[in-house]
């Protein structure tokens, strides 16, 4: 089979445990996020439950030589933190805190009509294109002289 069959598959199975777990209320959200005051720990258990499942596996999956549906396992090479990944992670963290969506459960939300999330999904879609946009203008070209050479 095709591995985008596969690829499809796990963001279905991605979606349908977002909607069980409660991922896509961001009432639900929120109200985990809200430590201080009326604290609810079960989405606290939903991402327990999925690194109980992920760690063993990942262990038993990356002892094989090649993945199922690729020819080599994907490497990543280590790097440094940079300002912008920090800055990128903490405006993640701000409007998920605001809105009490992230990515994956505001389009699964688009299934149930959630005005929210049709106000959420196309705002964050601007947001992409926009930091897409900043980010490449902030590049330097490979035609461009070295930072030591133009001082």
């Amino acid at each position: 089979m095709r591995p985008s069959f596969f690829a499809f598959l796990s963001g279905l199975l991605f979606a349908i445990g977002l909607g069980l777990g409660g991922m896509t209320d961001p009432a639900k959200v929120l109200a985990f996020l809200d430590v201080a005051g009326d604290w609810d720990f079960r989405l606290a258990l939903v991402m327990g439950g999925a690194i109980a499942v992920h760690a063993p596996l990942r262990r038993l999956i990356l002892r094989r030589e090649q993945p199922l549906f690729a020819a080599t396992f994907p490497s990543f090479p280590r790097q440094r933190v940079e300002a912008g990944l920090v800055g990128g992670a903490a405006l993640f963290g701000v409007g998920w805190g605001l809105a009490g969506y992230c990515p994956g459960p505001a389009l699964t939300s688009l299934a149930s009509g959630a005005a929210g999330a049709w106000v959420f999904v196309p705002a964050m879609l601007v947001g992409m294109v926009v930091a897409r946009r900043l980010s490449a203008s902030r590049r330097v070209k490979p035609s461009d002289p070295p930072e030591a050479v133009r001082a």
